[in-house]
């Protein structure tokens, strides 16, 4: 693998490779050093033009874990605010010498433009409504192991809720669960969905109510009104009431069934509920194993194939 730009690139192969990567990278976690000089030598850059919190994290995180070096550019401070161009910015950052670039922008496709411009490993941690491909990872592995399917999804229901037209989260998991033989159902108002959904391997649903007491995980959304230009539900309210994870709706959920959340969660408007209090969430899980997942991917790109048994002196 040279870039992860898209969970198409993966293919169910490449998914499962990662996946199982994934299972060593969180033994790694659980030691009491959870430190490998896998990437010793290696230099990692966190490239992000939107604000982040646990995706720049995690990513720092792994790396660090896998004894890379990081760099994180910061564009409030940098030349990007003296006019200079996309292209300038990434040329000038790998002239220092950088392995592998984590990048986050505002617009889809600017991975693909940054990898026709360095040699380096490009990884996509968001571009516009487009793709998140880690995250995606993180929740198939997140319900992998939660569920105990290590060979794949076939039978699970998993039901995708909230602002599936601006999420870039939806999409990439779509095509990860689906690709893992699962049934995806996208629960939206029409508002809300995207102008065209030919192609998706979903089915559609318009109030929570026909799906909460019959799928195996249930993926809430957050509604992105920072890319919102106007008014796409009546009010907050009503959103909840048709859209929102309510303790009635809770207590409907199949014992064994899982409430996820990418974050940031809007309490009160998705999440009218507590999830520390739901027995199936694994929102925290998702994190924990963000940090694994994103190890394995690290180490897919630029990983010699050793380096991972010991730990780092």
């Amino acid at each position: 693998m040279k870039h992860l730009r898209s969970i198409d690139e993966l293919g169910v192969a490449g998914l499962h490779r990662l996946l199982d990567l994934s299972d060593h990278m969180a033994e790694i976690n659980r030691r009491p050093v959870p430190k490998v000089p896998a990437l010793r030598g290696k230099t990692v850059v966190s490239l992000f033009f939107e604000d982040s919190t646990r995706t720049r994290l995690s990513f720092e995180t792994a790396a660090k874990r896998l004894s890379a070096d990081t760099m994180t550019f910061s564009v409030s401070t940098s030349s990007v605010n003296k006019g200079e161009s996309l292209r300038d910015t990434i040329e000038t950052v790998a002239a220092m010498g950088v392995d592998a670039f984590v990048v986050r922008h505002k617009s889809s496709g600017v991975p693909w433009q940054i990898s026709n411009w360095t040699d380096a490993a490009v990884v996509n941690a968001g571009d516009g409504w487009h793709e998140h491909p880690t995250q995606a990872l993180l929740d198939c592995y997140t319900v992998r192991t939660a569920l105990n399917r290590p060979d794949g999804f076939n039978g699970l229901h998993i039901a995708i809720v909230g602002d599936i037209k601006h999420s870039r989260v939806a999409r990439s998991n779509v095509w990860a669960f689906a690709a893992l033989g699962a049934r995806v159902t996208l629960v939206a108002p029409h508002t809300l969905l995207p102008p065209s959904l030919e192609g998706w391997p979903v089915d559609v649903a318009h109030h929570i109510d026909d799906v909460v007491d019959r799928v195996d995980v249930l993926y809430m959304l957050r509604m992105q009104r920072e890319r919102m230009h106007e008014a796409l539900v009546p009010s907050l309210r009503e959103y909840t009431s048709r859209f929102g994870l309510t303790p009635d709706r809770a207590d409907r959920l199949q014992a064994h069934a899982l409430v996820m959340h990418p974050g940031p969660m809007n309490r009160g408007v998705e999440m009218a509920v507590d999830p520390a209090e739901l027995p199936g969430s694994v929102i925290t899980q998702q994190v924990t194993n963000g940090v694994s997942v994103r190890m394995a991917v690290l180490f897919d790109l630029l990983g010699s194939g050793s380096g991972l048994a010991g730990e780092a002196s």
